[in-house]
């Protein structure tokens, strides 16, 4: 090999380096860790009306949110204890409930909600903004955030929301 080719190949090589080191490359954003004792990241997103929610239009409440799908057989085996536990706070203008569908068909989710006569908010998270704020590495998942927007109760898995725990925690939360 010339050594002219030898330099224009070393040449070649450099350029080439320089260009992909200096091409901003766009990042994924990381999911950070939620924690508890530390605000509850923020929501946006809607109900089936249209009608849109904020975590941060819902301070000044306790808020429940649990993270949920109909193909979820530990959700569906859940589902009837947060309705009692809503059906329980429903009135309190402090307390808040949100459902989130997770990766599911929105009209499956409403019509099983339908012929169970839950009435629970649920809100429709199609792009996964909020599972990815939240850290949601399956369902159910349930974030429970105080007043000032802390989050005060993170439950990976089914609960019994009937207990008289469950019902304490928020009693306790709401006297805050």
């Amino acid at each position: 090999m010339k050594p002219k080719s030898v330099i224009l190949i070393a040449v070649f090589i450099v350029a080439i380096a320089i260009i992909l080191f200096s091409v901003k490359r766009e990042e994924t954003p990381k999911t950070q860790a939620v924690v508890v004792g530390l605000n509850a990241p923020e929501f946006s997103l809607s109900d089936p009306s249209g009608k849109t929610y904020t975590l941060s239009e819902l301070k000044g409440s306790v808020v429940f949110i649990n993270f949920w799908a109909t193909w979820c057989p530990p959700c569906i085996e859940e589902m009837p204890s947060i309705q009692n536990l809503y059906n329980g706070f429903k009135d309190r203008k402090e307390f808040r409930m949100v459902t989130i569908l997770y990766k599911d068909d929105y009209e499956k989710a409403m019509a099983y909600m339908k012929q169970n006569n839950y009435a629970l908010p649920v809100l429709i998270d199609r792009e996964g903004k909020s599972a990815k704020a939240y850290g949601v590495t399956g369902v159910p998942e349930t974030y429970i955030v105080d007043k000032q927007g802390v989050l005060r109760q993170k439950v990976i898995g089914p609960a019994d929301w009937n207990s008289t725990e469950a019902d304490s925690l928020i009693s306790n939360l709401l006297k805050q």
